[in-house]
Parts: structure tokens; C-alpha cells; sequence
């Protein structure tokens, strides 16, 4: 028996320390690459600088740039960075952040082909810090920054960040509820958005809640980008059975930010009161049965095709759970009528401080 217990240690503690190893392993390597992208943004910031006091202080024209790059791409072939159109970029990157101290050093933090896209495709400075720190704080690819660029993401943003009537109800219903609620207010509807963008589910014009749902479980990756990465599926009708009568709840994920559960209803038409009553007893039985003792509340989430505000703020306000009635779209919205919609009202102060 010792030597049985010898050899399930000596297991035991090479299983510890291989786990270690790996795990200083992906550190240091998230350090270096993280280092490295540091050190070529402040390259290219570098050279940015250079090529702007060469057209003002020298008063060299367009030329100077494409001179540059043939000199450069000579010095170093190996380098794929020195293109013509790259530098116009390294230009165009100096003069957006010179002024900005606050933004330039973030700037650094996310790689350059993410820099770029946020200077294609983004208009006002406002924007262009909204999506370096998402990027920051999501880790975006390149590909997940284009899709939330193209979905709009930043003025539906700023467009649910305005206050009115039916947010102070949905406040005031999570409010009655705070003696038993250990989440925060602000922290709930920062993670749960009024509106969600799912052209990814690439749905007919028609379909049924069963397609609605096999098409998200198809598609998860793209759907957890939508509603941020800090979520956990756990799983699709998930059962709850009371007094030997079973119950299915469409969708159950795990919040790992809110720590909490967060079933979701899946409706392909708009809002109607009764579906609240029923989120209502979802949220009392998992919290009953399934919650642990030492995880939030559960928070529920509707999910419709469209809402009357109306309706939704007398439904909720004799409400006595946390419950978020959303709205979704199956196809990319129309930018320029959001951003329209957004000339049209003042944002709210500190909304970036406060979003992101």
C-alpha cells in the first residue's frame, strides 16, 4: 500500500507541475506576442511621425511616401509591413491619435490590422475608442471586430445608453428585487442588451422557435461574440421537473462575469404579457434547484421579434424577478439610419466609462 501511495503522489505531483509549466508557458507566450505587437505599433507610430513632419517641416509632398517604402522594402525584404499603402496608413494612424494621450497607448495594446479597420471604418474619435476597447476587452479577431463594426454595434450601443421611461421601469422592477439580488443594476444591463443583431443564423423570412433555436446551437461562436464571450451554454430545453410535471426551458447558459444562470425564451413574434409569468417561474425553480449557494440570483432573458414599450413597462412593473425583455434582428440593420437616429439625441455623459 505504500508504495501504491508513492507512486499516486509522485502522479499526482507531476500532473501539478506539468499543468504549471503549461500554464507559464501560454503566458509567457500571450506576453511576448503581446511585447511584439507593442513594439511594431510603436514602429509604425514612429514612422507615421516621421512622414508627417517631412510633408510639413520639409515640405516634401505625396511622394515622399512611396520613396520611403522603396527605400525601406529594399533595407528589409524580409518585412511585409513597408508597402505603399501601409505607410499612408502609419500616417493616417499619427495624425487620428497625436492628440489623444489617453488613446494612443490603447491603441498599441491591439494589433495593427485591428488599428486598421478601426480607421477604415469608423467616423468620429468617440467610436474609434469604443472598439479599441472592446477589442481590449473581448479580444477580437480581425473578423469579429468587422462583423460588430457592420452590425452597428457602437450606435445601438449609444442608442440604449439614453435614458427614458421603459429603462427606469426595468430598473426600478430589478430594484425591488435587490435585497435578494447580489448583481449589480448597471452591470445586468450592460450584459444584457436591448437589442441583438443574429444575420449570422442566415434564417428564411419565415421559421419556427424550434429553427430559431437549432440554428443559435448551429452557430454558437458567432452567438457568444453577440452576447459576449462571458457566457456558458449548459443547455438547450433544459429540463425542470416539478411535482413530477416536466418543464423545458428553450436555452440555459451560465453568466461567468454575473455568476449567475440566465434561461432564455425564444419567441419569433412580438412580446405578449404571459411569457413574463412563465420567465417568473423558470427563475424561482432553477434557483430552488439548480443555483448554487454561492451564485446570484438567476436573471431572465426574453427574446423577441419586436416589443411595445408600452406593454413591456406595465408587465414589468409588478414584476418581482430580474428579467430582460429583448428584441432581435435577423439581418444586418441599415448604419445610416442608426446613425441618423443617433444625431437626433444627446448621448449621455461618460458613455464610454460607463459601457465599456
Amino acid at each position: 500500500m505504500g508504495k501504491i501511495n508513492i507512486v499516486k503522489k509522485q502522479t499526482q505531483d507531476y500532473g501539478e507541475s506539468l499543468s504549471a509549466i503549461i500554464k507559464k508557458v501560454e503566458e509567457n507566450k500571450h506576453k511576448a506576442i503581446t511585447t511584439v505587437n507593442k513594439l511594431l505599433i510603436d514602429l509604425y507610430w514612429f514612422i507615421g511621425e516621421r512622414i508627417v513632419s517631412l510633408q510639413e517641416k520639409s515640405e516634401w509632398g505625396d511622394g515622399v511616401v512611396e520613396k520611403l517604402s522603396q527605400d525601406l522594402r529594399m533595407k528589409y525584404p524580409e518585412m511585409s509591413g513597408f508597402s505603399v499603402q501601409n505607410l499612408w496608413y502609419m500616417k493616417k494612424f499619427y495624425l487620428t491619435y497625436r492628440d489623444k494621450t489617453i488613446l494612443q497607448p490603447l491603441a498599441g495594446e491591439i494589433s495593427w490590422t485591428n488599428n486598421v479597420i478601426i480607421l477604415d471604418h469608423t467616423r468620429t474619435i468617440e467610436e474609434k475608442e469604443f472598439y479599441i476597447k472592446m477589442c481590449l476587452k473581448e479580444r477580437w479577431s480581425k473578423r469579429e471586430l468587422q462583423r460588430q463594426i457592420d452590425s452597428a454595434y457602437f450606435e445601438r450601443f449609444a442608442l440604449s445608453k439614453k435614458p427614458d421611461k421603459l429603462m427606469e421601469i426595468e430598473k426600478e422592477t430589478l430594484r425591488s428585487t435587490q435585497g435578494k439580488l447580489a448583481i449589480p443594476l448597471d452591470d445586468i444591463h450592460r450584459h444584457l442588451k436591448d437589442e441583438y443583431v443574429l444575420e449570422f443564423l442566415d434564417l428564411t423570412k419565415t421559421f419556427s422557435e424550434k429553427e430559431l433555436r437549432k440554428a443559435i446551437l448551429d452557430n454558437l461562436r458567432d452567438f457568444f461574440l453577440e452576447f459576449g464571450k462571458n457566457l456558458s451554454f449548459v443547455g438547450e430545453e433544459y429540463p425542470l421537473v416539478i411535482d413530477g410535471e416536466e418543464f423545458r426551458i428553450d436555452l440555459l447558459f451560465f453568466h461567468r462575469e454575473l455568476k449567475c444562470l440566465i434561461p432564455v425564451e425564444l419567441k419569433i413574434g412580438e412580446f405578449r404579457t404571459e411569457y413574463v409569468g412563465k420567465m417568473q417561474f423558470y427563475l424561482a425553480a432553477l434557483d430552488e434547484q439548480i443555483k448554487l449557494p454561492e451564485e446570484s440570483p438567476s436573471v431572465g432573458l426574453i427574446l423577441c421579434r419586436s416589443k411595445r414599450d408600452s406593454i413591456v413597462r406595465l408587465t414589468l412593473s409588478k414584476t418581482h424577478k430580474p428579467i430582460k425583455i429583448s428584441v432581435y434582428q435577423t439581418k444586418l440593420p441599415d448604419k445610416k439610419l442608426i446613425q441618423q437616429r443617433l444625431e437626433r439625441i444627446k448621448l449621455p455623459e461618460k458613455l464610454l466609462t460607463n459601457g465599456t
